[in-house]
C-alpha cells in the first residue's frame, strides 16, 4: 500500500523535452541514473530512466511503484528530493535532486574506516531521516554506504526508495542488501520499523570498521553468520559505540534498541551519541566532517565513468505495460 498523502507541489509531470541529459551516473539491473539539466530553468537533476520490461521481468512492479508513491510524499533534509516523473513506452523516469558529492561508500574506501567523530556525524544524521520516516509508517529497508550520498555542504542524502515501504503494521517481504539484512528478514518472520535499526548498527560498525560485521561471499553461510550474531570488534572500537552496536544488532526483538518502548529515543539518548545537539543536527548546523570538492552545480568528479551504451529514450507506439504503470 502506497501512503495515503497527496503529492508535494514540487512533484510536477515533466516530459523527456525538457531535458538536456548529460551522462550516466550509475548503472542498476533495470535502468540507469543520468545527469539531467532542466532546459528552462538550467537546474541540474538526476533522473533515474527504468526500463518497464526488465522491471516487469524482475517482478519488481509494486517496489517501483511504492518508489514513487513514498517519494512524492518526502519531505525532509537527509531525504533525496523528488522534483516529478513521466513515462514513455517503454521507460519510467523519476527526476530527483542531484547530489554532487558522490556516495559515502566511495568516501568510506578511500579512508578505510572512519574516526568516531565521522562515523557518529552520518549516524546521527541517519538516525534523524528514519525517525522521520518510521512516523511516516515507512520502512526504508535498503540502509548501506552506496545509498548515502554526500551534498556540497557535506550532509548526507538518503537515495534508491526502490525498497521502501508503507507499512502500518508489519510486513513479510524478502528485500535489502545481505549484509544488512535483520535476522527476522532472514527467517521469513513478519517484520517491522526495527529492521532500519538493526541496518543502522551495521552501518556505525562498518563505519569504524572499515567492513561490514558479517561477511560471507557464500550468502547461505552470510545468514548463518548474522544468526548466530557473533560480532568481533577490534581494539581500536570506541567503547561506547562498541556497546551501541550490540544494543541495535540485538536479534531478541524485545531488547533491540529503537524497539523498546522509548523507541528511537533510547538511541539518541545513547553515551556514543553524547553532547551531539539533535535540534541543531536536524537544522544542519553542525559542520561536516567531509565538504566534497565541488567546481560547479553539474560537477560528476565524484562519480564513476559508465559506457553510454543504453537506448534510445522517448519511445513512441503502443504500450504494452500501461496498465501497470497507471498515473506514473
Amino acid at each position: 500500500m502506497a501512503p495515503e498523502a497527496t503529492a508535494p507541489a514540487n512533484a510536477a509531470k515533466f516530459t523527456l523535452e525538457q531535458f538536456h541529459i548529460d551522462r550516466t551516473l550509475g548503472t542498476g539491473s533495470f535502468g540507469r541514473v543520468h545527469l539531467v539539466r532542466n532546459r528552462q530553468s538550467g537546474q541540474y537533476c538526476a533522473m533515474k530512466v527504468l526500463r518497464k520490461a526488465e522491471v516487469i521481468r524482475m517482478k519488481q512492479v509494486e517496489h517501483t511503484v511504492n518508489e514513487k508513491s513514498i517519494l512524492e510524499v518526502l519531505d525532509h533534509p537527509f531525504l533525496v528530493k523528488l522534483h516529478g516523473t513521466f513515462q514513455d513506452s517503454a521507460n519510467l523516469y523519476l527526476v530527483m535532486e542531484y547530489v554532487q558529492g558522490g556516495e559515502l561508500f566511495s568516501y568510506l574506501r578511500r579512508c578505510g574506516r572512519f574516526p568516531n567523530h565521522v562515523a557518529q556525524f552520518y549516524a546521527t544524521q541517519v538516525t534523524l531521516a528514519f525517525e522521520y520516516l518510521h512516523a511516516k509508517d515507512i520502512i526504508y529497508r535498503d540502509l548501506k554506504p552506496e545509498n548515502l550520498l554526500i551534498d556540497a555542504q557535506g550532509n548526507i542524502k538518503i537515495t534508491d526508495f526502490g525498497f521502501a515501504k508503507h507499512v502500518p503494521d508489519v510486513t513479510w517481504t524478502l528485500c535489502g542488501t545481505p549484509d544488512y539484512l535483520a535476522p527476522e528478514i532472514i527467517q521469513s518472520k513478519a517484520y517491522g520499523q526495527a529492521v532500519d535499526w538493526w541496518a543502522l548498527g551495521v552501518l556505525i560498525y562498518e563505519m569504524l570498521a572499515g567492513h561490514p560485521p558479517f561477511c560471507d561471499d557464500d550468502h547461505f553461510k552470510l545468514y548463518e553468520r548474522i544468526l548466530a550474531c557473533k560480532v568481533r570488534f577490534a581494539a581500536h572500537f570506541d567503547l561506547d559505540a562498541k556497546d551501541l552496536v550490540k544494543r541495535l544488532l540485538q536479534p531478541n526483538l524485545s531488547k533491540r534498541y529503537g524497539n523498546l518502548k522509548g523507541g528511537s529515543s533510547d538511541i539518541k539518548r545513547h553515551k556514543w551519541f553524547a553532547g551531539v545537539d539533535w535540534i541543531k543536527a536536524q537544522n544542519g548546523q553542525i559542520p561536516a566532517p567531509h565538504i566534497p570538492n565541488v567546481a560547479s552545480a553539474g560537477d560528476t568528479s565524484h562519480f564513476d565513468k559508465y559506457p553510454e551504451d543504453h537506448a534510445p529514450y522517448g519511445a513512441t507506439g503502443p504500450d504494452p505495460y500501461a496498465d501497470k504503470f497507471v498515473g506514473f
